[in-house]
This record gives structure tokens, C-alpha cells and sequence, in this order.
């Protein structure tokens, strides 16, 4: 009977990161919460480190157990399973972990200004330097303050700011109200790039109020990443970037009313078709085959691809 409901998709091969994380749920100021984990057919059973939890930890948490789907589908699951008495759903990822008041600064700008989405800032290493603070985005013009303690703002057309630079929001801060995580989804065959853009922005789409915290809320922890061994020489990149180009297809269509959005969508659009062809590009030079089958499914889907393939072309070939 918990007024918020914590998803953690859970798949690692290191234990004591889940632990870590459970730790910093457990240290919580606000404690009207239950867990859902969604064992992901991780080589790490989730089953494992939750044996040093006591009993009383224990009976907070359900646990599901699901072929592996990646991070977008066991969200997904969790989804399904919220009890219908939450009011709210706070994601954490397993290698994350939550500041002390986090739950508790989500659970009062919620309730007190009757929003429904919620993010706060993460914090982390040197590897997470793309990333930068809410507080940074409280410099632009139209930030309605509403708060100081916790420092709490507002952006109008928060739709728009999402799409110029995603890199101030996480997973691991959001917090959503029942009429979004009751119909909003993740696509979980986007695995390798951008479902968790995708579903921001549904949820920036859907809700009555938005609100952004410039207190940090989540730590970037160092558990798997599906992303850390994916550069432009991987097998996978391509598959990346073809799932990037998908889920910014997919938001074209959700923005179609909005041209100002649509000429933002249509350059990241042609960036993930210029990286996806200088990878194949650098593979030919390697001597190696480029991956024909999957690009012929995207010239499918997006003749366009071809046209940028002859400018490539053309550009390596002029004088």
C-alpha cells in the first residue's frame, strides 16, 4: 500500500551493485515505498544479493524473473506490475544510486504543485562528463522558479528543450504520476540507443506539469553498461545507430505539428546516417564487409540513407 512504486531493471555480472543500490533506497528520508526488480536473465542472479537483506527488507521488494528483453522491456515490466495504490513510479537504475532526500523532494514538488513528471540531477564521474546539471538549464530564458528549498523550476515548452540537448536528464532521477506510467511505454526494441529519450519525451508530451530539481538526487554508479564497449569500430554500432534513426523517425511523428521540432529531428536524423556510413566506410578500408543486410533494411525503411551514402561517396572522391 506504498505511495511510490521503485522499478530497478536489474542485469550485471559484479555482485554488491544491486546491493549498493538497495542501500540507497534503504537510507531514504521518505520510506512509503515498494520495489520491483525485474531480473533480466542477468548472468548475476538478482536472487543472490538479496540474501544479506532482513526479512523485513525483503517483504518491500518483489522480484521478477524474465527472459532477457533489454532495459526498455524489463521497465516495461515493471510497469505491468505496479500495485494500483501507487501514486507514483521512481525509476532506478541497478548501478545507480538515490541521494538521501531524493524520493522525498520527487514525493513534495509532485503532490504540493500537482504535477505529474519529475526529474532531479545526477552526479558522476569522468566518463559521465556529457552530462550536465539541472541547474545549468535553469539559466535559459522563460525558467519559472518555484522553490528554493529544494530548488525546484519549471521550463515552458519543455518539449522543445529536450530535443536541443537530452544530456541534463536520467532514468535514475524520473518520477511519474499514475496517468503517465498507466499507457506510457518503453520500445524495447530500441536496446542499443535512445528508448529512454523516447519514452521522455511521451511523458513530457502527456503530462499536465512538468517539474525539474536542481538538487542532485541520483549518483552514476559503474556497474554494466551496455553502451561503454560500443564505439564506431563495434559490430553493434551500426545497430545503434539505425535504432537512433528509428527512435528519431518515431518522434518526427510524434512532433509532426511542430516545425520548429521537426527541423531539430530531421539534422539528428542525418547525423545518425553519416556515423552510420563512416563506420561501413572505415570497415572497407579495414578490409572487411560492410554490414550489407542490416543496411539494406534501413535504406528500406529510409531511402534517404543512399542519398547520403552518394554524398559520402562524392565527398571521399572529390579533388
Amino acid at each position: 500500500m506504498a505511495s511510490i512504486t521503485i522499478v530497478i531493471p536489474f542485469y550485471q555480472k559484479q555482485t554488491g551493485v544491486l546491493q549498493r543500490a538497495l542501500r540507497s533506497i534503504s537510507q531514504q528520508t521518505f520510506q512509503d515505498f515498494d520495489i520491483l526488480i525485474v531480473d533480466d536473465q542477468s548472468p548475476l542472479a538478482a536472487e543472490g544479493e538479496l540474501q544479506s537483506l532482513s526479512s523485513e527488507e525483503r517483504a518491500r521488494i518483489q522480484l521478477i524473473r524474465q527472459p532477457n528483453a533489454g532495459p526498455g522491456g524489463a521497465r516495461n515490466t515493471g510497469l505491468d506490475h505496479v500495485p494500483a495504490e501507487s501514486r507514483y513510479v521512481a525509476f532506478l537504475d541497478s548501478d545507480d544510486e538515490w541521494t538521501p532526500d531524493h524520493l522525498a523532494n520527487a514525493f513534495e514538488a509532485l503532490t504540493r504543485h500537482n504535477a505529474d513528471c519529475y526529474w532531479d540531477s545526477i552526479e558522476g564521474g569522468d566518463e559521465f562528463s556529457y552530462h550536465f546539471g539541472i541547474s545549468e538549464l535553469a539559466k535559459s530564458a522563460g525558467t519559472v522558479r518555484l522553490e528554493g528549498k529544494p530548488s525546484l523550476i519549471e521550463i515552458p515548452d519543455m518539449a522543445s528543450v529536450l530535443l536541443q540537448d537530452w544530456s541534463f536528464l536520467h532514468m535514475s532521477c524520473m518520477v511519474i504520476g499514475r496517468p503517465l506510467f498507466e499507457k506510457i511505454r518503453f520500445e524495447p526494441r530500441l536496446r542499443l540507443a535512445a528508448e529512454d529519450i523516447l519514452f521522455f519525451c511521451d511523458c513530457i508530451l502527456a503530462a499536465k506539469r512538468v517539474l525539474l530539481c536542481e538538487n542532485a538526487g541520483a549518483l552514476r554508479g559503474e556497474g554494466v553498461n551496455i553502451f561503454h564497449s560500443i564505439d564506431n569500430d563495434s559490430p553493434q554500432f551500426l545497430r545503434q545507430q539505425f535504432n537512433t534513426w528509428s527512435a528519431l523517425n518515431t518522434l518526427e511523428q510524434r512532433f509532426s505539428r511542430r516545425p520548429q521540432d521537426i527541423a531539430v529531428i530531421r539534422s539528428y536524423k542525418n547525423r545518425a546516417r553519416r556515423q552510420a556510413l563512416w563506420s561501413q566506410a572505415r570497415q572497407v578500408k579495414r578490409r572487411q564487409m560492410p554490414q550489407f543486410a542490416l543496411l539494406a533494411k534501413w535504406a528500406l525503411r529510409d531511402p534517404a540513407i543512399l542519398q547520403s551514402a552518394v554524398q559520402l561517396a562524392v565527398g571521399k572522391l572529390a579533388p
